[in-house]
C-alpha cells in the first residue's frame, strides 16, 4: 500500500512509519513528492492519477472546503484526518496512535471506494466516516 502524510505532519513521522511498515508498505512525506506550496487540489489529483494512495493528513480543511472536498471524493485516494485532538497532540502520541490503529486503516483501506474519508480518534478504536456534505 502507498501512504502519502501530507504537510501538515512532520517528515519524520512519514520516515518513521515507512522504516516500521516498509516492505509491505511505501510511506512517503507529500515534501518529498512535491514542492513546497503545492495546492492540495494539484497533489490531490496527481496522486489519483498514478492509482491507488492512502493519503494521512492532518489538514482537516480538505474536509471542509468545497473545492479540495469535490477534488478528494472524485479521485482514487482514500483519506484518513486527524481528528482535532490529535492534530494538537505531540508527534509521539499521534504515531503511538497511527501504530494503534493501522490494522484498522489497512481494512478500510482496501473495502472502501476511493474519495473515501475517515476521522481518526484520539482515544477510541473505531473511526467516524465523513460523510457527504
Amino acid at each position: 500500500m502507498k501512504v502519502l502524510i501530507d504537510e501538515n505532519l512532520p517528515p519524520a513521522l512519514a520516515r518513521a512509519l515507512n522504516e516500521i511498515l516498509s516492505p509491505d508498505h511505501e510511506v512517503q512525506h507529500l515534501r518529498q513528492l512535491f514542492p513546497p506550496a503545492t495546492s492540495d487540489r494539484h497533489w490531490i489529483e496527481e496522486l489519483s492519477a498514478q492509482g491507488r494512495w492512502v493519503v494521512i493528513s492532518g489538514d482537516r480543511r480538505i474536509t471542509r472546503t468545497q473545492a479540495e472536498r469535490y477534488a478528494f471524493r472524485n479521485s482514487r485516494l482514500v483519506g484518513f484526518f486527524l481528528s482535532r485532538a490529535l492534530t494538537k497532540a505531540k508527534t509521539i502520541k499521534q504515531m503511538e496512535r497511527l501504530l494503534a490503529l493501522w490494522e484498522t486503516i489497512e481494512t478500510q483501506a482496501a473495502i472502501v471506494e476511493g474519495g473515501a474519508m475517515f476521522e481518526l480518534p484520539m482515544k477510541s478504536t473505531r473511526l467516524r466516516q465523513i460523510k457527504e456534505r
